[in-house]
């Protein structure tokens, strides 16, 4: 179990859909009624990440970060070499890292758990690749669009979805695709996943109909590892080539880097906590 927190911060970003100012206070209530009021707050976009200088000259040692895996993951970075932990809470559109910490709980149940002691803080595994680090996963390959697709539907609805899924499906199933190096089978997408062991990798299945309908519901739906997939490789680092510059997506940021395209299996230079 972790010691007691008694200066938490809190990292939110006004500007995002999901944002609740009811959140806000519940969030600070708890924190208030556990004996550890917030220290401070770090409202984006107008205020800056806080980095491991910024959180320590604050005398920070609980960082809640209320957003998506995204900036979790940019704050993550910046805390890096900070004595601190850090708390994700769910608080964009897949919540992913939150579920790995905490399971599927609403973030006041895990506040209250982290700061009552109910809770382990540790470093966690994660994926190291030359464009940065991904605490949760990188998907790389065509089938990436459709994170594209997702977002357009978050923030236009439907009917714009509808209207760019055809190009999103015909990517996965017609553009050049993706390989584990060394081995001769392309696929739409593979999926990488640190693990305490090292780094697993899943090739995606669209070998008819039902899969690739079944992946586009995953992809839409919120978790793109819910579709059928394949174990391909596992090891301390895994190499993916394609004909073509590789989509990536790093923890729902989407981008694209050079093939080949290394990646290790590293650990987190900053501690989380994790009520599961």
């Amino acid at each position: 179990m972790t010691r007691s927190f008694t200066r938490p911060a809190l990292l939110c970003n006004d500007q995002s859909g999901s944002f609740d100012p009811a959140a806000i206070e519940a969030i600070t209530e708890i924190c208030r009624a556990h004996g550890s009021p917030l220290a401070a707050t770090f409202r984006l976009p107008d205020a800056d990440i806080p980095d491991a200088a910024a959180l320590r000259a604050a005398g920070i040692d609980l960082l809640l970060v209320w957003t998506g895996d995204g900036t979790i993951n940019a704050a993550a970075t910046a805390a890096g070499g900070w004595d601190g932990a850090i708390l994700p809470l769910p608080g964009g559109t897949l919540n992913l890292l939150s579920k790995a910490l905490h399971g599927d709980r609403p973030a006041p149940d895990i506040l209250s758990d982290a700061l009552a002691g109910k809770a382990r803080r540790r470093a966690i595994p994660i994926i190291r690749g030359s464009d940065g680090d991904a605490f949760i996963t990188v998907v790389a390959g065509p089938a990436t669009r459709w994170a594209e697709v997702r977002e357009t539907m978050r923030q236009d609805g439907l009917i714009e979805a509808a209207g760019a899924a055809p190009e999103a499906l015909g990517e996965m199933r017609n553009a050049p695709g993706v390989r584990v190096a060394g081995s001769d089978r392309d696929w739409p997408a593979i999926i990488l996943t640190p693990t305490e062991t090292g780094l697993r990798a899943d090739g995606i299945l669209t070998e008819g109909t039902v899969d690739v309908l079944r992946h586009g519901l995953a992809w839409l739906g919120g978790d793109f590892r819910d579709g059928p997939s394949e174990r391909l490789a596992h090891g301390e680092t895994i190499t993916l080539e394609s004909t073509r510059p590789i989509a990536l997506e790093y923890d729902g940021e989407v981008g694209e880097t050079a093939s080949p395209a290394r990646f290790a299996i590293g650990t987190s230079a900053v501690d989380f906590v994790a009520t599961a």
